[in-house]
């Protein structure tokens, strides 16, 4: 299937200029011909064989530009889904400018965690979905009742703890790789403190058991043990009580934190936390990319093909597997 993409610009209410504008790129099916007219249009037109179309919403990672995520963008549009990446430069840590996912911190604070949304971006990013949906290419394309979020380590976190159907009944799923939902100490927790998540929904968490980043900022959680998934499987374990069979817990041997993205950027200091993965990252790009096509596929499309396809996967010996759960 061909892949096409264009670019999309929205503001967020309540920041001030230059920090209240992000920056999307919105890929979708495209059908292609030989047709000289139809090639030279600034936009192919749709693949309409799997439309309408449910809608993924990634969330990067602090300073990860949203690029680093295209091939997985690409690999789920080719599966016929719409995805929308997007970047937003904004002061997330006042005095810190930097690439972000988007968090309020205020509100993840004890009196206030849960009783509302913690992601000042998704509104806007919502309502650019039901603009997409009323003009454009994409007009009368996309199915605005699947809606999934998902996302790499605070982009991971911003779209787990957000898949709330109390606050946003359109979201259907959610995923996210290389996070935790422990709270931090200096939003006043108690140590090791691990936060509830929303548990209605179909969930895919994933962590590498040579995430550097998760290991080395463990102090900030009052936790001294540098472990890698520690706080991932306890999150699993304790923010959810599950019970449908829908929730996964993965956990991949030999994958670091940034084992998601497509090129590392060594100009920033994150990665100098990380600890070396022991396969290239296309060698897990290539798993994880199915499993989260085939978990969207069958909770989301409940397509039983998938969920054979999905149980196949993870049950059967992989050395890049290290441990599987589901609940």
């Amino acid at each position: 299937m061909t892949v096409r993409a264009f670019f999309q610009a929205a503001k967020i209410e309540g920041f001030q200029s230059p920090y209240d504008t992000i920056h999307l790129k919105v890929f979708y099916p495209a059908q292609i011909s030989t047709g000289k007219v139809e090639i030279n249009k600034a936009n192919l037109p749709v693949d309409l064989e799997k439309a309408p179309f449910p809608v993924v919403i990634f969330f990067n990672g602090f300073n990860c530009d949203a690029q680093q995520y295209q091939w997985l963008a690409v690999k789920l549009a080719e599966r016929g889904l719409v995805v929308i990446l997007f970047n937003w430069i904004a002061e997330s840590i006042p005095g810190i400018t930097s690439l972000t996912p988007g968090v309020d911190f205020e509100k993840l604070k004890p009196t206030i965690y849960r009783t509302v949304p913690t992601a000042p971006a998704l509104p806007t990013l919502l309502a650019k979905v039901e603009q997409l949906q009323s003009e454009g290419i994409l007009a009368g394309m996309l199915d605005l009742q699947r809606i999934i979020l998902g996302g790499h380590s605070a982009g991971g976190r911003v779209a787990i703890e957000n898949a709330d159907p109390h606050f946003f009944p359109q979201v259907a799923a959610y995923f996210g790789y290389g996070l935790h939902t422990m709270a931090t100490l200096s939003l006043g927790y108690e140590p090791a403190t691990i936060l509830s998540l929303p548990d209605s929904l179909p969930l895919l968490l994933m962590g590498g058991t040579c995430d550097g980043v998760i290991a080395n900022s463990s102090d900030r959680y009052g936790v001294s043990s540098g472990n890698a998934t520690t706080s991932v499987i306890r999150t699993f374990q304790e923010a959810i009580a599950g019970g449908r069979n829908d929730s996964y817990l993965l956990l991949l041997e030999g994958a670091n934190h940034f084992s998601i993205v497509d090129r590392l950027d060594s100009t920033l200091d994150i990665p100098l936390l990380d600890f070396p993965a022991t396969q290239p990252q296309e060698t897990f790009r290539l798993l994880m990319g199915e499993i989260i096509s085939l978990f969207i596929d069958t909770h989301v499309r409940h397509q039983s093909e998938a969920s054979l396809l999905l149980e196949q996967l993870l049950t059967t010996a992989n050395p890049l597997i290290k441990s599987f759960e589901r609940k």
